[in-house]
């Protein structure tokens, strides 16, 4: 049986000293999410998450969801009682405007939530994490009368969302759908085609599922300036607004997977579906993208998320396991054998994985608060910066951090030895779940590309030189500062190399676009190596502040020990991804495709 705890203090460290929450009271939502709030919220989350979900997270890998004869699905026992209580507290509706049922909390809290969900119960979280980037759709480009008809269920929980994009045939290259639409005398459509991957598509756990769907209206333009989006919900709605008859669309199958077993991925059908158009005809990606760029950061939270519960167990393990004696003598001199704790590689690799989890909590959490300044704020400038913010940053966090997840996880079980190749002691599991984080909502890659071909050159590069003086002007003023010279060298250093590799890829993607391509992941990763460093210089500051007005604790000594050893053994990695690119890639591209 696995273990999971939620970081309750570290999040309270971030939340109210890093990032001074407090501070953001002009926004809106931010005064009524004071600290005894935020408290409260943070500390049933925890405890929803490590009493109610946790304990069904193998329940849910080992019995998987069961598709019926006639389309329905079953999820694993304990799954709907469990969502149940997400729903009846109001958890889906956290961040959601007041007018449609929801709190208008920040969304910074929904991420933090997200966090503990997806640690505690990855699988089960996806429900009610698409349901809110379905809402978050509709609430930017639906209609009022589709607002007013989705909203009020999605955001109270009574009914849940999904996003169908992928078809056998397309991917990422969403130009090549085939799902059309034929516009009927009413106004509405009729939805026929196959959508595949299509996670929580069909379940038990709610009385609608409403299905935002990317589809090709007849005539439209081909590629992808031809693609609209529908919202077609399973049952039709009644003008009172009650569950209605059954519509077109069906279950065909589910997908037997590698992980996440008790989330239903479905293949979809939809066969003369009724459904209504969201926005303008063609400019579907619009609303859709919404939801992906939601999509992306909560996916960026299971990188993170799977890291954290794989690290726990890890930890809980070498303390316990007993194997060999410790290279400077005998530690446990009670017992036949020291913990594996005491040796000197696994504390390597536990300290690799608790340096990144901090680093990219701080992460999702600044780039959660640069999300809330860019949809609340009544500052055009202010807006503009944090909008240029997530913009660039989504990629970084999507990709950085669910292959960094991944790796944590796949190291968490090394620390279990052959123990943790078995699906007795639960953290295979871990494993299995986190690999699908880097795959799905744009491959990794494609993230990389993202953020090469698009992000940094968007508004001549405005986003990328803001991060540039943010990170350096910090730098500067704490550059003299004896204590944080552990922490400033390293991170002007490796900022030197971010910034010769933007300007090789500047200066080189338009005449070698194959040299560049084949360099965007090192890219990728040397950017989120300075962000995390830059992360664990602001935290290295306010620990270092607190001590000196507080006194020394533990949980801030550990701190500065854990962001020492990011600085030392993790941030010098950035001369290596420079090296890379700089040296270029030409061969990738010498050997013809059936040479491979």
């Amino acid at each position: 049986m696995t273990i999971y705890k939620a970081p309750v203090e570290e999040v309270g460290f971030l939340l109210n000293d890093v990032f001074q929450f407090d501070r953001y009271n002009n926004l809106p939502g931010f005064a009524d999410a004071a600290a005894d709030v935020r408290d409260a919220i943070i500390n049933e989350a925890a405890r929803l998450s490590e009493e109610v979900l946790h304990p069904l997270n193998a329940v849910g890998d080992h019995e998987g969801c069961t598709r019926h004869d006639d389309g329905s699905v079953a999820t694993p026992k304990g799954f709907k009682d469990a969502y149940k209580q997400i729903a009846e507290g109001g958890w889906m509706g956290l961040s959601s405007p007041a007018e449609y049922g929801g709190q208008g909390l920040p969304i910074t809290l929904t991420q933090t939530v997200q966090e503990f969900l997806n640690s505690a119960n990855m699988a089960f979280a996806m429900y009610p994490g698409l349901t809110m980037g379905a809402a978050a759709a509709l609430t930017v480009h639906g209609s009022p009368e589709q607002k007013q008809t989705y909203l009020p269920k999605m955001v109270s929980g009574e009914w849940t969302g999904t996003m169908n994009l992928t078809e056998p045939q397309c991917g990422t290259d969403l130009g090549l759908l085939r799902t059309k639409a034929v516009k009927q005398a009413d106004g509405s459509y009729k939805i026929t085609g196959t959508k595949i991957f299509i996670s929580a598509g069909e379940h038990d756990m709610a009385d609608n599922i409403i299905h935002l769907v990317l589809a090709r209206i007849e005539g439209a333009p081909a590629g992808i300036k031809g693609i609209s989006l529908f919202v077609v919900p399973k049952f039709l709605v009644n003008p009172d607004g009650t569950v209605g008859t059954r519509n077109g669309v069906m279950c065909g199958s589910i997908e037997h997977k590698m992980g996440i077993h008790g989330n239903a991925t479905c293949t979809m059908n939809y066969d003369g579906a009724t459904g209504w158009l969201v926005g303008e005809e063609n400019k579907g990606m619009q609303g859709m993208f919404v939801m992906m760029n939601e999509a992306r950061l909560g996916v960026a939270v299971q990188g993170l998320a799977q890291s954290e519960v794989a690290y726990q167990n890890a930890v809980e393990y070498a303390r316990e396991r007993l194997q060999g004696r410790a290279l400077s003598g005998p530690k446990a001199t009670d017992k036949p054998a020291d913990p594996i704790i005491v040796h000197p590689d696994i504390r390597r690799a536990l300290l690799t994985m608790r340096a990144f989890n901090e680093a990219a909590r701080a992460l999702v959490l600044w780039t959660a608060l640069k999300s809330d300044v860019a949809h609340r704020s009544s500052d055009a400038k202010e807006r503009q910066t944090a909008d240029d913010h997530l913009g660039l940053m989504t990629p970084v966090l999507k990709g950085v951090l669910t292959d960094g997840g991944f790796a944590n996880a796949v190291a968490a079980q090394q620390v279990y030895g052959g123990h943790g190749y078995i699906a007795a002691n639960g953290v295979e599991q871990f494993v299995r779940d986190a690999r699908i984080a880097m795959i799905y909502e744009g491959a990794n890659g494609i993230q990389a590309l993202d953020l090469v071909g698009r992000k940094l050159p968007r508004d001549g590069g405005r986003a990328v030189m803001a991060f540039f003086a943010e990170v350096g002007a910090f730098a500067k003023e704490h550059g003299g500062d004896e204590a944080m010279k552990p922490f400033v060298a390293p991170l002007s250093t490796s900022l030197g190399h971010l910034q010769k590799a933007t300007t090789w890829l500047m200066m080189n993607a338009m005449a070698q676009p194959d040299n560049a391509g084949a360099a965007a992941t090192d890219y990728m990763h040397l950017f989120g190596l300075v962000a995390m460093g830059y992360m664990w210089a602001k935290m290295a500051k306010v620990a270092q502040d607190k001590i000196a007005a507080e006194g020394a604790k533990p949980f801030l000594t550990r701190k500065l020990v854990t962001g020492r050893f990011f600085a030392e053994r993790m941030l010098p990695e950035t001369a290596l991804r420079l090296t890379r690119i700089e040296a270029g890639c030409s061969t990738v591209m010498e050997l013809p495709a059936e040479a491979f």
